[in-house]
């Protein structure tokens, strides 16, 4: 439908999945969050920094933030019983001592992330901050990040918080996306971005 209605490029930020772009028979730009919150998090001058995967899945997405600062990264191991419940059963990796930053493509109920929250902490953590492109945030997630062991939530604003939290910091997509238009209208690399 997009194509047919004239479109001729798409400019999106983290698909839930990559393969999506094998649908468009146009150019898809699918941008990472971590060029959004790389600077957020190198202001924070955090003393002992580790990117953590909330999951196998974000395996990828952990490694190229975790490159971007120029971190190492570890792993939560979870078990998936059905869908929006999660049981959090292993770290892999040592993250005692550790500021531990979860990056994660988008938060629903907050149940994975608060747990895993809960045991990287347990597990020796300083603290533990999540970045998160798209925060949902539906159901109990609000009052999950309330009363979790999380320390922050950084978001960005592709979509609207149905309420405001001391815990969660909006970050604005805006320059981003503008400055991949602005490469596209004059023919320039939007894939320098990502170095």
């Amino acid at each position: 439908m997009i194509q047919t209605a004239g479109i001729d490029r798409v400019v999106t930020i983290d698909l839930h999945a990559g393969q999506i772009q094998g649908f468009f028979d146009i150019p898809v730009d699918n941008l990472y969050g971590s060029i959004i919150f790389n600077d957020y998090v190198k202001a924070k001058n955090l003393k002992n920094p580790i990117i953590a995967s909330p999951d196998i899945g974000g395996v990828a997405r952990a490694r190229s933030f975790a490159k971007l600062l120029g971190v190492d990264m570890v792993i939560v191991d979870k078990r998936r019983e059905k869908a929006n419940v999660s049981e959090v059963m292993n770290i892999i990796g040592d993250v005692a001592g550790k500021d531990v930053i979860l990056v994660d493509d988008m938060i629903d109920t907050a149940g994975t992330i608060v747990k895993a929250a809960e045991v990287l902490k347990k597990k020796g953590a300083t603290s533990v901050m999540a970045c998160c492109t798209h925060a949902v945030l539906s159901g109990p997630a609000y009052e999950r990040i309330t009363k979790g062991e999380l320390d922050e939530l950084v978001v960005t604003d592709t979509i609207p918080l149905k309420e405001t939290n001391e815990k969660i910091k909006v970050l604005s997509v805006a320059p981003v996306f503008a400055e991949v238009i602005r490469r596209v209208y004059h023919n320039e690399s939007v894939n320098g971005l990502f170095v």
